[in-house]
């Protein structure tokens, strides 16, 4: 873990919001940071809002309250500081369904990694994932982990409809589709485990710092 912090990029979103980004590369690392920061934000008077990204911190405040500038050395002050050891989040192991119609995009995956579609679930099982973020759709967890050897690109022509609990590769990552929607990643498998509930306290059932594993189901 390096002591010292990497650059942080400020910019402004319109007359009430700032973007603080820090570069690639995708590191549990910065994740820790961006956590950090935004914890250390929370009371700051003027802030209306507070959202995670990749890599990134979009902060939303009150021009009646405070300024761009005056906010943005106190983000700049924050981020300065040592990172402290975080705590771990819950584990949540997530059986999957890997294969046929769960997961019609595992063929390719396979191929395209010069695997068998049988090493491409061992490998994705046996990774221990660290949720990033929380985006796209409501419970849709950005995780960090997925072996190098699995990284595959999203697809050239995104589906229509992607089925809810669909279990996805995009690029360097492994996500799980809540809700049936529009999507591009390849798909390798389903879960039938609820990610998102209106009416749950919290309703999402992952959240940033959450680790992950998946389990394949026996057919």
């Amino acid at each position: 873990m390096s002591t010292t912090a990497p650059d942080l990029r400020i910019r402004p979103l319109g007359e009430a919001a700032l973007q603080a980004a820090v570069s690639a590369p995708l590191a549990l690392e910065h994740q820790q940071r961006i956590w950090q920061l935004a914890a250390g934000l929370a009371q700051t008077p003027g802030l209306l809002d507070l959202t995670p990204g990749m890599n990134n911190l979009t902060l939303c405040f009150d021009p009646l309250q405070t300024d761009a500038d005056s906010l943005a050395e106190t983000v700049q002050a924050l981020w300065a500081k040592p990172l402290r050891r975080q705590a771990a989040g819950q584990l949540v192991e997530i059986p999957v369904r890997y294969g046929g119609d769960a997961g019609p995009d595992l063929a390719a995956v396979a191929e395209h990694c010069g695997l068998s579609a049988d090493e491409v679930v061992r490998r994705h099982t046996a990774a221990d994932y660290v949720v990033y973020f929380i985006g796209f759709q409501p419970g849709f967890a950005y995780m960090g982990g997925l072996d190098g050897s699995l990284h595959t690109p999203r697809r050239d022509e995104p589906r229509v409809s992607v089925p809810a609990g669909s279990v996805g590769i995009g690029g360097v990552q492994t996500g799980i589709y809540p809700l049936a929607t529009p999507g591009g990643w390849q798909l390798i498998g389903r879960t039938a485990l609820p990610l998102f509930n209106p009416q749950a306290e919290p309703p999402t059932l992952l959240a940033p710092g959450d680790r992950v594993r998946f389990v394949a189901e026996r057919p």
